[in-house]
Parts: structure tokens; C-alpha cells; sequence
């Protein structure tokens, strides 16, 4: 009885876990590789248009 009450805590812990933390983490480090991404196509485009420019 223990062991099944201790296994249905400790899944509830393992669902609260990946709700609480892993859940937010993963759309934080999205959105810092979507603004990454943003801020190297900015550099990207301003390289190329120095460049094209200085012929």
C-alpha cells in the first residue's frame, strides 16, 4: 500500500515538475534563439549592405 501511495506522489511530483519548470525553460530558451536569431540577421544584413556600398 505504501509503495503505491509513494508512486502515485512521486508521478504527481514527475507532472508538477515538467508543468512547473521544464514546461517554461524550454519556451525561454526559444524565445533567447528567436531573438538570437533576429540580432544575427540584422548583422548579417547591415555587413552586406557596408559592403555592397564600399565598391
Amino acid at each position: 500500500m505504501v509503495r503505491t501511495v509513494l508512486g502515485v506522489v512521486g508521478a504527481l511530483l514527475a507532472l508538477y515538475l515538467v508543468i512547473a519548470i521544464v514546461i517554461p525553460a524550454l519556451f525561454g530558451l526559444l524565445k533567447f534563439v528567436l531573438v538570437l536569431g533576429v540580432v544575427a540577421l540584422i548583422v548579417v544584413a547591415a555587413v552586406t549592405i557596408v559592403s555592397k556600398s564600399s565598391k
